[in-house]
């Protein structure tokens, strides 16, 4: 097929081609319009000429197939394609703004601009691994951003859906990628993994507070294979700004193992949205490169284990949980609080790799002014924060499996299920009260919590048995 030249005012099946946006090597892409149809939209049409990579064919045929799959705020809308007997194109809907890659160019970033870039990167990536899709490319090139804030990644040309043929692996035996960005596994061949995804991402911020590639950018086969045995240089080498929370989240992305790297988009964003609670290894007192001894330790271990076998996008998602606890941390709650407790640490026994979120209420007035002080001028902040962290300690979970919230809202069942979706909590655990007058007060938050939450719930309800001493005990939980 040879390449056919378009230009304003040209129509493609009803699609006038309004102006040129971008020339790139492997497509254009073009503003288009169209009767009836309302949405700002982009139409890419690759570029086919005899001889071309074949490489440009496939990429395009992976998105034809793997765009209309895709829904949500962080793609963007699919609106039409034609084939390729005829002539290829995509149409889409057109996001505004520049890319992250033209914001890098022209801004320097400070931690908490980069903690908040990486935020709603994480969140887009995990919504996309939800609807089985690996991303596999992800590039400040293809990171755009609505209005409304939500990251949007674009061009799926080299992604992988579960459900689908994966027509790149198929036809090319080398790794396709960008160089600077992709991941070990990616690497030797592995395109089943979403923690390709989460290093890429590290990538982005260690280029954002940093200025420079971690990896620099490799030419050759031989170059890809350094980042196997050879860690970058510690951020807060190159960018003394750089807080010693980042750098660790940072070197967590970048880990060469994915089972060493974070789970999920989710719990990577929970952790950029809350640096104080992001628990310091030995990776955020990193100060120089690794030795020569410690490169050769690390190469020989990799190529030992070989890449890491994963199983599908939903399974692997399913076994690195966000579980919420929802406790009442005030006075006299202490047994129901003691059941919820046993319930997750019983959930967590069979999800080692969760995270546990503890969150906590303190409802606020309506209306009036609320000075978050008790009668002894106490912040009751403080105090809600401090007791949900004892309520903790007892489940010995470790540090950097468990965070702790507490949220204030005159509504507490509405200010649980936004927590929840705003997370990507999978499982709520939380507890209804005992008494009749209490239950009618708590008894409706949970309802409310199992009716409109976006996950599912366990509700743990306090039952009475008696013993000879005549004391009560029990509960019970109903997921």
């Amino acid at each position: 097929m040879t390449d056919i030249r378009f230009s304003p005012g040209s129509s493609i099946d009803g699609f006038r081609l309004e102006s040129r946006i971008h020339a790139g090597g492997m497509a254009t892409i073009w503003r288009v319009t169209k009767e009836r149809v309302s949405i700002p939209m982009a139409m890419k049409i690759p570029r086919l000429k005899d001889g071309d990579d074949s490489s440009f064919v496939v990429c395009f045929e992976v998105e034809q197939m793997i765009l209309p799959r895709l829904s949500g705020p962080h793609v963007p809308r699919f609106v039409a394609a034609g084939d390729f007997s005829e002539q290829p194109y995509l149409v889409m809907e057109h996001i505004p703004g520049k890319s992250l890659e033209s914001l890098i160019s022209e801004s320097q970033f400070n931690p908490h601009e980069v903690a908040s870039v990486g935020l709603r990167i994480a969140k887009a990536l995990h919504d996309i691994h939800r609807q089985h899709v690996i991303h596999l490319d992800v590039t400040p090139d293809n990171v755009m951003f609505r209005a409304s804030g939500e990251a949007v990644l674009v061009d799926y040309g080299l992604s992988r859906h579960e459900q689908l043929p994966d027509l790149m692996a198929e036809e090319f035996s080398l790794p396709m990628g960008t160089a600077p960005y992709i991941a070990p596994e990616q690497v030797l061949g592995v395109r089943s993994d979403p923690r390709s995804d989460i290093f890429s991402l590290g990538v982005i911020l260690y280029q954002m507070i940093t200025g420079e590639l971690p990896f620099d950018d490799p030419k050759s086969m031989a170059g890809l294979k350094r980042r196997l045995y050879l860690a970058p240089v510690p951020p807060r080498a190159m960018n003394k700004k750089c807080p010693k929370w980042l750098q660790e989240i940072i070197l967590t992305c970048l880990e060469v193992d994915p089972r060493n790297r974070y789970g999920s988009g989710a719990q990577l964003a929970l952790a950029l949205e809350n640096p104080s609670q992001v628990v310091l290894t030995s990776r955020s007192d990193l100060e120089n490169p690794d030795s020569l001894m410690t490169k050769l330790k690390r190469w020989i271990s990799f190529s030992r284990s070989g890449p890491i076998a994963n199983r599908s996008v939903s399974r692997h998602l399913d076994s690195v949980l966000i579980i919420m606890a929802a406790v009442d941390v005030s006075p006299g709650m202490e047994t129901l609080s003691d059941a919820i407790r046993l319930a997750v640490k019983r959930i967590y026994q069979g999800e080692r790799n969760a995270r546990i979120t503890c969150v906590a209420i303190r409802k606020t007035p309506l209306v009036g002014i609320d000075l978050g002080l008790d009668d002894e001028g106490n912040n009751m902040y403080v105090q809600y924060l401090s007791a949900l962290k004892h309520w903790a300690q007892l489940m010995e979970l470790p540090s950097d499996r468990i965070s702790f919230h507490v949220l204030e809202s005159p509504d507490p069942a509405a200010a649980l299920v936004h927590y929840a979706r705003a997370n990507h909590v999978e499982h709520i655990v939380i507890g209804a009260r005992g008494s009749s007058k209490l239950r009618r007060f708590l008894g409706s938050v949970s309802s409310h919590v199992v009716a409109e939450a976006p996950c599912s719930v366990t509700v743990v309800r306090l039952h009475e048995t008696w013993d000879a001493s005549g004391q009560g005990s029990g509960y019970s939980s109903h997921g």
